[in-house]
């Protein structure tokens, strides 16, 4: 290749590469503009909030954060939240990290036909399970109970979760389990102590997508829970769309208290959630 030639594809390169910055960092833009304006109007009264025209500069207020955590007991869904949002992870990595294990190191058409089951009860909408779930914890008396809670958004995330463990797991060769067994590890220890460490980036990210199912969910926490055992996405359902100014302000503060544990959840494990994306766990 001509320097003349080699040149001018390193320019076209960092062209590209610049072009692709920039539409990142218009995209980022753009997609921060509803937090912002959210958080922004949440800090504000309802007549500076919602004035016309806009007003760009107006006085701070944390009033309705106030009222929403302490009058209201925000505090009580938050920790719902927390108590499914954990047991809904720590089980579904559990089960998911075992099951998949195994299907990605079985060679049997069963394997395969129990993934497709999986993936079609995974696929179906969470409103034609429901009614299913809600006659039988009726008849067991699990109605309006944290548990009952737990374990249908367990049942509906674990297919997901063990697809996409799987997918992880058939990629770490099977010389890593024979390796370890052959030095005096039983097929668990191999396991935990061998391959456990080498898919840590996978089980983070399929724990982040198992928290958001269960962090983010509405349908199920506000059909199988009341009151003060609803998570947080269902307890500020109502004040989004109340007439009244000031439940409409505190459904809006309570957005953007749930949004913020998310942010920070995102910025601690972000280089465990990429390199989670890149080793193929999104390809299965």
């Amino acid at each position: 290749m001509q320097p003349s030639t080699a040149a001018s594809s390193r320019r076209s390169a960092s062209a590209a590469v610049w072009i692709a910055y920039a539409v990142v960092a218009a995209w980022l833009a753009l997609s921060s503009i509803p937090v912002l304006w959210t958080t922004l109007i949440s800090l504000r009264s309802y007549v500076d909030a919602f004035s016309a025209p806009l007003k760009w500069i107006a006085p701070v207020t944390w009033e309705h954060y106030a009222r929403l955590w302490v009058d209201q007991r925000f505090y009580v869904n938050f920790g719902n939240t927390a108590v499914v949002t954990v047991s809904v992870v720590t089980i579904s990595l559990t089960v998911g990290c075992l099951a998949g294990y195994a299907l990605a190191r079985f060679r049997g058409s069963i394997g395969f036909w129990l993934l497709i089951v999986a993936l079609v009860f995974r696929a179906l909408p969470h409103s034609t399970l429901l009614p299913s779930f809600l006659a039988m914890f009726d008849a067991v008396g699990l109605r309006d109970t944290m548990l009952s809670l737990v374990l249908v958004l367990v049942a509906i995330n674990q297919p997901f979760t063990i697809w996409m463990l799987r997918a992880f797991f058939a990629g770490i060769p099977q010389d890593l389990d024979d390796a370890a067994m052959v030095d005096g590890c039983t097929r668990l220890q191999a396991f935990r102590r061998v391959i456990v460490p080498v898919m840590w980036p996978g089980i983070i990210t399929t724990g982040l997508f198992s928290f958001l199912l269960a962090y983010n969910d509405f349908l199920i926490s506000s059909a199988l829970t009341n009151a003060d055992r609803m998570t947080m996405p269902a307890a500020i359902a109502g004040s989004i769309h109340a007439e009244s100014e000031a439940l409409l302000m505190q459904g809006i503060a309570g957005a953007v208290s749930i949004t913020v544990p998310l942010i920070i959840l995102v910025a601690i494990f972000q280089r465990q959630i990429v390199s989670g994306l890149t080793q193929g766990a999104v390809k299965g």
